[in-house]
């Protein structure tokens, strides 16, 4: 079992800054990807950020240029640093991982349970 625990969500007003954190822990072997993903209220969950264990990165056109996305491979840890932030960032976001369990060598998709930004003045 794989679990993934998420932090630094909360409020902030725009143009301000906000740094997610997530660790994985549980049976893992390797991970192959983390990423981010969010979800605002009437919105369709949406991929915001995600990087391989090599350092490779996507990023929603959304966010280029403003959030970052870095990970430590031996913390199995991925953070996501978000500047310039804008109203239209608020949403619900989940922290996700790819990789393979040490239990069976079974593939395993694992998700956060959420944590919620609010851009607001």
């Amino acid at each position: 079992q794989v679990q993934l625990v998420e932090s630094g969500g909360g409020l902030v007003q725009p143009g301000g800054s906000l740094r997610l954190s997530c660790a994985a822990s549980g049976t893992i072997f390797s991970i192959n990807a983390m990423g981010w993903y969010r979800q605002a209220p009437g919105k369709q969950r949406e991929l915001v950020a995600a990087i391989t264990s090599g350092g490779s990165t996507n990023y929603a056109d959304s966010v280029k240029g403003r959030f970052t996305i870095s990970r430590d491979n031996a913390k199995n840890t991925v953070y996501l640093q978000m500047n310039s932030l804008k109203p239209e960032d608020t949403a619900v976001y989940y922290c996700n991982a790819d990789g393979r369990s040490s239990y069976g060598n079974y593939p395993f998709n694992s998700w956060g349970q959420g944590t919620q930004v609010t851009v607001s003045s």
